[in-house]
This record gives C-alpha cells, sequence and structure tokens, in this order.
C-alpha cells in the first residue's frame, strides 16, 4: 500500500470516529428528541460513512471493498428513512419540538408590519 492511501485512509477513518464521538456526545446533551435525532443522523451519514470509506481503502480494491460500499448504500439509503419515520411518529402522537422561539410568529409580525424592525415579544 503506498504511502498517499495509507494516509488517506487513517484520514477518513479519523474524521469518522470524530463525527461518532460527536455525535454520541450529542445524543447524550441534547435535550428532545427531535435534536437527538439530528445527532444520530451525523452519526449515521458523517461518522459512518468516513469510516467505512477508510476501511474500503484499507482493504484496498476487492470483493471486502464491495461489501463495504453495499453497507455504505444500505446506511444512506435507509438512514433518512428510518429519522423522518420516527419524526412522524412523535409528531402524530403530539410531541412537539421545542423552540426557544417560534419563528413563524416573528416572520408574521413582520409582515405585518415591515416598518418595524424590532423583534416581537
Amino acid at each position: 500500500m503506498t504511502l498517499a492511501v495509507e494516509i488517506a485512509s487513517w484520514t477518513l477513518i479519523l474524521l469518522g470516529s470524530f463525527f461518532t464521538i460527536v455525535g454520541a456526545v450529542g445524543l447524550v446533551r441534547m435535550p428532545e428528541v427531535f435534536t437527538r435525532m439530528h445527532a444520530a443522523s451525523v452519526i449515521d451519514t458523517a461518522g459512518v460513512g468516513y469510516l467505512i470509506l477508510g476501511m474500503g481503502l484499507q482493504a484496498g480494491f476487492g470483493l471486502v471493498t464491495l461489501k463495504l460500499l453495499f453497507l455504505l448504500l444500505l446506511f444512506v439509503f435507509t438512514g433518512p428513512v428510518v429519522t423522518h419515520a420516527l419524526a412522524q411518529a412523535c409528531l402524530h402522537e403530539g410531541i412537539e419540538p421545542q423552540l426557544s422561539e417560534d419563528r413563524r410568529d416573528m416572520v408574521r409580525a413582520r409582515l405585518a408590519d415591515p416598518q418595524d424592525g424590532r423583534k416581537p415579544s
């Protein structure tokens, strides 16, 4: 294995590990289900994606890399579908997102009085 491929693969593996750790910390620290879903999607897309690409470079070009690419495609296509289904189920059960401010009210207030540049209270 050439030095460039070795450096690229370890860079991808370390980057994937970083995003996985950041997503795991986000799962613990986030206050509600919707923001936790965002942290989990960071793990799914960035963390696993970079890890699989780095492992594919480590494995070389062959059957193992093809299997890793199939796993990557599985994560890329199923992750957003599962996240969307979970968010829809939460909304169906009446779980509302916790926002510090409702931005829709701010837009309505600006449309009602465009000369007033102040933040609505």
